[in-house]
């Protein structure tokens, strides 16, 4: 949920992202609902589709504490 939140805060379509990133949409969706994690450079991918530092993707890992 947290990649899906910074994604449409950005107004980016899944397609976008996965273009962005250079990764597919299927493996960009998989992320997104939970059913795949993704490597630590699919994370550092997917920040740069994002525009984004990649600790923003794992803020979401302090919030659980």
């Amino acid at each position: 949920m947290h990649l899906r939140r910074l994604r449409e805060a950005r107004g980016l379509s899944l397609e976008e992202l996965a273009s962005r990133s250079g990764h597919s949409f299927r493996g960009v969706v998989y992320i997104e609902h939970g059913r795949r994690n993704p490597s630590l450079i699919t994370l550092l991918n997917l920040a740069r589709g994002l525009g984004v530092e990649p600790s923003s993707l794992l803020v979401i890992f302090d919030e659980c504490e």
